[in-house]
């Protein structure tokens, strides 16, 4: 009697079949079938970027912000310039992370 096996599909088969049980096993499951009970992650809010902006946008900084803001307009305006804007960025950086630092830790949990 002749077989699939005898002409060396053997192993050909033995695959197929492992193929398919695997898939069966690994499959995905349908997002029907899960628990309507179950709750959605909430995005993570990271507080210290919430403060940053609130910082940013206080009178202490603000001074910090228009020197920063000043720099990058003329350093734009220029073709050829060796000028940086390192100063006023390290400055205002400098305000915004003092201010965050007085609330921040009140705010994690």
């Amino acid at each position: 009697m002749l077989s699939f096996r005898s002409f060396g599909f053997g192993q050909v088969l033995d695959k197929i079949a492992k193929m398919d049980f695997f898939k069966k096993v690994f499959a995905e499951s349908d997002p029907a079938d899960d628990d309507p009970e179950e709750e959605e992650e909430e995005d993570l809010v990271d507080p210290q970027d919430e403060l940053k902006e609130k910082c940013a946008e206080k009178k202490d900084c603000q001074a910090y912000k228009a020197k920063l803001d000043e720099c990058n307009a003329r350093v734009e305006s220029k073709t050829r310039t060796s000028e940086t804007c390192v100063e006023e960025l390290i400055d205002f950086m400098h305000c915004v992370d003092h201010c965050v630092s007085k609330t921040l830790f009140t705010k994690l949990k």
